[in-house]
């Protein structure tokens, strides 16, 4: 990825321009050191004077009033504050009239910032003061008073906080009274220029210290650069947050939000002041101090799947690379490239109007239609449709074109949403709510409608990534997702009434991905490399888990590396210095992933046996467990030494009914109350009493006895038996209440037990004569 720049021979400013902002993806608005206000077209190439400032305004710093989200929709931007150096901020309408002016400070005000929903304004200035103010230029609060000047402020991603300035700190203060204020040394130098991104929620600082650096919202480092030689003047993030730049003296520098530089270009441009991204995040303008206004346009992103290359080589042109044959396609757009897409056999693209769809069998003929809103902020594939996310809404088209559904919650806001808060499978949409952000919401992908019913999905603590798995059936469709300690967790994303488990498969994991082609997770956790390749035997056998795991050193990778893809047997990841490692796992797990889904068991057992490898045959236990099929488990487990399992499954190919044989592998699997339930409606009450006294719940055995009115005396003869064993006396109120005056007669008991055997066998046996007979009819 690199940045094209354009720079006009001449400079349109006699004097150094201070601000510039976007209007459109296509227009652009500039301030000078000349009083003049000049707006540029880029489709025309033409510049036009909009308005001259009164001698005495010397302008500081402009932001556009933002496009109402969601309410009434302005296709373009309407008005600008511009900040300037007597100490007052003016309301300035598209076409040049200054609609108000506010004294707001004593000496020069150093920005000012609309918040995300152009609710309220937040100025700063020389004087030391942060100053809230309504939508009018009417004076709210005073957030802040301090003894030196405020060079830079940005609002807090949910407009709730404000990040200014001071020397060398960077302060976060809630708009809220007595919350508390975060505080921090940031650099060695004055700090110049802040950004915090809504999407991502990290934060840029630029300071006199020559370096920039990236922080989290909690004020901790993740990235700080190298000293430039000179002071870094500018920084802004990308729209969506993914990409952000660095402008200094003949220095523009595009970097990842890691930190990581792309691209660095020495434009002749003086000190770049200001740098304002394009809506549709593809161009960067920045003010530059020798009167230019420098345009830069991201170029040579690259896309990559199994055996193609996808580069944009031109704003309207991409080349397509099969490495295999070295064949080159090139694909010709009418408009301008806004994001692509590259997986699943399908490329989308996205221009400022339409949707491009390509297959990549056949690079020709794509599929177009028109988008509704053209910036596009965000694409996610799964193997039968694809998600555009735009300002708009989310919406789910096929790879035919046709729109399936357009999921929507309460408070949904498009522009805050990435690929690690929002997930697509076949069957399943999840998105993170922002609002709270211990929820995810679960949509069915062909109706837009909530899961099952409509419950949210609901953790104990805040979720930072997510991530459906993308094959198998829907019903057991997972989700595994990373909370803000780094845990990862896993659980089931159909709901009906009963509350599914959210059970912990890992600790300190930074980022996961799971498998395009089977259900295999993985994920980086501290310094190893995890590969679950089963994490379905957390529900199944949480005692062979570790078993089913394959780990790898990743230390070599550094801090902070970032999964970027799994396909097939491939792992790309990311390291913190922007280059990728490609990591290849064993295949056979997955070909063992497809056996068991076809039900050729004995295909998996032939594979397992040629393997010879241990973690093959815990995932081949665990998949036989739960596919019921208790010949393959009892062999898998055989061969993983696992003798008491063993056991206890020809235990249960021995037991008389369907229903015990049930029970008890439910049982098996630690799903207790399930076994019971299901003895109970098989009206095979002593099984399910026998059951618990099995597994030491002497209360809820006692309560099944007395509810049914049938075997009170096993149950004290048992708990009689248990007590002599361990030399105790009772103490269980209850329990002495049923045993006054009855006497425990061993042989009547285990005759009662012997009866229920029969009648048990006798009824299935029965019930196999009658489904014969219907056969045979």
């Amino acid at each position: 990825m690199r940045l094209k720049i354009s720079l006009l021979k001449e400079p349109k400013h006699q004097e150094l321009v201070s601000c510039v902002g976007w209007t459109t993806a296509e227009e652009l608005y500039s301030c000078s050191d000349d009083h003049q206000i000049v707006k540029w077209n880029l489709l025309t190439s033409e510049t036009s004077l909009i308005v001259k400032l009164p001698d005495d305004i010397y302008p500081i710093d402009l932001h556009w009033f933002p496009k109402s989200l969601g309410m009434k929709k302005q296709t373009q931007a309407e008005s600008f504050v511009l900040t300037s150096s007597d100490g007052k901020f003016h309301l300035i309408s598209k076409l040049g009239r200054v609609e108000k002016s506010v004294e707001a400070h004593c000496g020069a005000v150093l920005a000012g910032r609309w918040n995300y929903e152009g609710t309220a304004l937040v100025t700063v200035g020389e004087d030391g003061q942060v100053k809230i103010w309504s939508k009018t230029g009417m004076l709210r609060s005073t957030l802040a008073q301090q003894g030196i000047p405020v060079y830079s402020v940005a609002w807090g991603p949910d407009s709730e906080k404000v990040l200014y300035t001071a020397g060398k700190q960077l302060i976060i203060k809630p708009l809220q009274p007595n919350a508390k204020v975060l505080q921090w040394k940031a650099h060695e130098g004055i700090i110049l220029k802040v950004d915090w991104n809504s999407v991502n929620d990290l934060i840029l600082s630029a300071g006199e210290d020559c370096k920039y650096k990236v922080w989290d919202s909690y004020g901790r480092v993740l990235y700080s650069s190298q000293p430039h030689e000179h002071p870094i003047t500018s920084v802004a993030w990308a729209p969506d947050g993914e990409l952000f730049a660095v402008g200094s003296f003949h220095t523009l520098r595009l970097c990842d939000k890691t930190g990581w530089s792309y691209a660095l270009e020495k434009p002749n441009t003086g000190s770049i002041f200001n740098i304002a991204w394009s809506i549709d995040g593809t161009q960067i303008a920045g003010a530059c101090g020798n009167g230019h206004v420098v345009f830069a346009h991201v170029v040579e992103q690259r896309w990559e799947w199994r055996n193609f290359q996808v580069t944009l080589t031109k704003r309207r042109t991409m080349q397509v690379r099969n490495v295999l044959n070295d064949a080159v396609d090139l694909l010709e757009f009418r408009d301008r490239v806004i994001k692509a897409s590259l997986n699943h056999a399908h490329l989308v693209v996205s221009t400022s109007l339409q949707c491009y769809v390509f297959s990549t069998k056949n690079w020709n003929t794509p599929l177009i239609f028109d988008l509704k809103e053209g910036t596009v902020s965000l694409i996610l594939q799964a193997e039968r449709h694809f998600l555009l996310v735009d300002g708009g809404g989310i919406y789910l088209h096929s790879y035919e074109g046709r729109f399936i559904s357009s999921p929507k919650f309460p408070g949904m806001r498009t522009d805050i949403l990435n690929a690690q808060t929002v997930s697509l499978s076949n069957d399943t949409i999840a998105i993170k709510d922002k609002a709270d952000e211990k929820i995810i919401f679960l949509f069915e992908a062909s109706t837009g409608k909530p899961l099952g019913d409509g419950k949210l999905l609901s953790h104990k603590n805040e979720i930072s990534e997510i991530a459906l798995d993308q094959k198998g059936l829907t019903n057991d469709r997972k989700i595994a997702f990373i909370d803000k300690n780094r845990d990862l967790y896993i659980t089931s994303v159909k709901r009906f009434g009963k509350e599914e488990q959210i059970i912990k498969l890992g600790t300190m994991v930074h980022t996961l991905a799971w498998c395009d082609t089977c259900n295999i997770l993985c994920g980086l956790q501290d310094t190893r490399f995890t590969v679950w390749y089963y994490p379905n035997t957390i529900y199944v056998d949480r005692e062979i888990l570790p078993k089913t795991l394959y780990e790898r050193d990743a230390s070599e990778y550094s801090k902070n590396p970032h999964i970027v893809s799994f396909v097939g047997n491939q792992v790309t990841i990311r390291k913190a210095d922007g280059s990728l490692v490609h990591i290849s796992i064993s295949p056979y797990p997955a070909i063992l992933h497809e056996y068991v889904s076809s039900s050729k068991w004995e295909d998996a057992v032939r594979l397992c046996r040629f393997v010879k490898e241990q973690s093959m045959w815990a995932c081949l236990a665990a998949m036989a467990v739960a596919n019921r099929d208790m010949i393959t488990a009892e062999i898998a487990y055989a061969a993983i030494g696992e003798i008491d399992k063993v056991r206890y499954i020809n235990a249960i190919k021995d037991l008389p009914s369907k229903e015990s044989k049930m029970a008890h592998i439910l049982m098996f699997s630690g799903n207790i109350q399930e076994a019971e339930t299901l003895l109970l409606q098989a009206g095979l009450i002593y099984q399910a009493i026998q059951i618990n006294i099995n597994l030491y719940n002497w209360e809820r055995a006692l309560e099944l006895a007395v509810k049914y009115k049938t075997h009170v005396d096993t149950v004290l003869a048992y708990r009689q038996k248990f007590l002599e064993t361990f030399g105790k006396q009772e103490t269980n109120k209850r329990y002495l209440q049923y045993a006054e005056g009855l006497q425990i007669d061993w042989e009547k008991i285990k005759a009662k037990i012997e009866m229920e055997i029969t009648k048990e066998r006798d009824r299935s046996s029965s019930s196999q004569y009658v489904k014969n007979v219907g056969l045979k009819h």
